[in-house]
């Protein structure tokens, strides 16, 4: 096993996400096992203001977390230790934890969520990848696969390769497009 892999600090948000995430990284290990696998939930404070769900159960919710990533990272749970955190960012929490065991890398799978989302939440992904003193290994999801559909036919020889409603380069027309 290289180094890289063999204290890692793994965050997850919720079930479906640490199911995701425990399969990427079994796949990912080649039958290597981590010396320390730290799964980590982190309940995110307010700051002051009103949390929108009690702390009960974001707890619960971390245990349920936890209980996915174990079933779905298969062999690999007898070295799986869990822990939730407490702290109004949730990456620079990801970031404390990680220096406190003293892991090699921090190992996610990208969550869901479009750029509006994003924007109004603030990226965690983003900050876990810029703004980290150690590696961090960022697992695909198998969803995030695109199913490559095999072609039956040859493309016509003159469809232009964007597609049949592209302009070609043979189009004579002066008109200029506003």
């Amino acid at each position: 096993m290289t180094d890289l892999l063999n204290r890692l600090v793994v965050p997850v948000a919720e079930e479906d996400d640490a199911r995701r995430t425990a399969r990427g990284l079994r796949r990912h290990v080649d039958g290597d096992r981590p010396s320390e696998l730290t799964v980590v939930y982190v309940v995110e404070k307010a700051g002051g203001a009103p949390d929108a769900a009690s702390v009960e159960q974001r707890e619960q919710a971390a245990e349920e977390a936890f209980a996915a990533f174990r079933e779905a990272v298969g062999d690999l749970g007898d070295v799986v230790e869990t822990e939730v955190l407490y702290g109004t960012d949730v990456a620079e929490t990801i970031f404390e934890a990680a220096e406190e065991h003293d892991a090699t890398a921090i190992a996610f799978t990208p969550r869901g969520g479009g750029r509006l989302i994003r924007l109004l939440t603030g990226d965690v992904a983003l900050s876990l990848i810029t703004e980290t003193d150690r590696p961090v290994v960022v697992l695909p999801d198998e969803g995030d696969q695109p199913e490559v559909p095999e072609r039956t036919d040859s493309p016509d020889e003159t469809e232009s390769p964007e597609g049949p409603d592209s302009p070609s380069d043979s189009d004579d027309s002066d008109e200029e497009s506003v």
